[in-house]
């Protein structure tokens, strides 16, 4: 984390040693190019094999380099969600309240690798989030949806990607992925009690500490928006 004037930044877990796993796959494809040159004919297939598992390693380094240098920034204003498709920023005053994302079957309590956000509106999502970010979420959370639907939290016709338009309060229409999103949103809030879900990927240390930190913000925030003059 990188502390600036009450300003945190995190880098997720997800883009560490981008780098060094691209530098080692490419040495490793250097010198099986130039072993070749040798035992071609002896060992080809192994060398093969060799080739592509360098050239997988090659891959993942940079798709970990693409990933946006910090995955989360959190002010005194806003947190802000960083994404290699997009972001999305919330007011703190939008926020009711962040937690691990958890559910109890039985006497069984069972965490998921999410923190999630619950927002004073849900229709909050349609001015804070990229389109682009908001239609790759639908596709990334499908996890969270099956897990709903195996557990009955939802019904299964929920957990069907859902195009129809979107009605929002002030009597505009949202459709395409923008409306797919919210419909995705508001099931899983349905099941989980959050809108908005980040992946422990996401993350450089644990669920439980990310949730105390930002938890510490919003606190922070509700207490100078009373002392404010109004």
């Amino acid at each position: 984390m990188a502390n600036n004037n009450d300003i945190i930044k995190i880098k997720a877990i997800a883009r560490h040693h981008g780098l060094f796993i691209t530098l080692t796959g490419s040495l490793a494809l250097l010198v099986i190019i130039w072993l070749s040159s040798f035992y071609w004919q002896q060992a080809r297939l192994p060398l093969l094999f060799s080739v592509l598992a360098a050239l997988v390693t090659i891959f993942i380094g940079l798709l970990k380099l693409a990933e946006p240098t910090y995955s989360l920034q959190l002010s005194p204003e806003t947190l802000t969600f960083y994404h290699r498709y997009g972001r999305w920023q919330l007011p703190w005053q939008q926020i009711g309240n962040i937690h691990a994302v958890t559910n109890t079957f039985g006497i069984t309590r069972e965490e998921l690798n999410y923190v999630g956000i619950k927002l004073n509106s849900i229709e909050t999502i349609a001015t804070s989030i990229s389109l682009r970010l908001a239609n790759r979420l639908i596709h990334e959370q499908k996890p969270l949806l099956h897990y709903c639907i195996k557990h009955q939290l939802i019904p299964l016709n929920q957990g069907v990607l859902n195009f129809s338009p979107y009605s929002m309060r002030d009597g505009s229409v949202l459709k395409g992925p923008m409306a797919a999103f919210l419909h995705h949103s508001a099931a899983l809030e349905q099941a989980l009690g959050a809108q908005l879900f980040i992946s422990a990927n996401s993350l450089n240390g644990s669920i439980d500490d990310f949730v105390h930190l930002a938890n510490g913000y919003l606190t922070k925030a509700r207490s100078a928006a009373i002392k404010s003059p109004r």
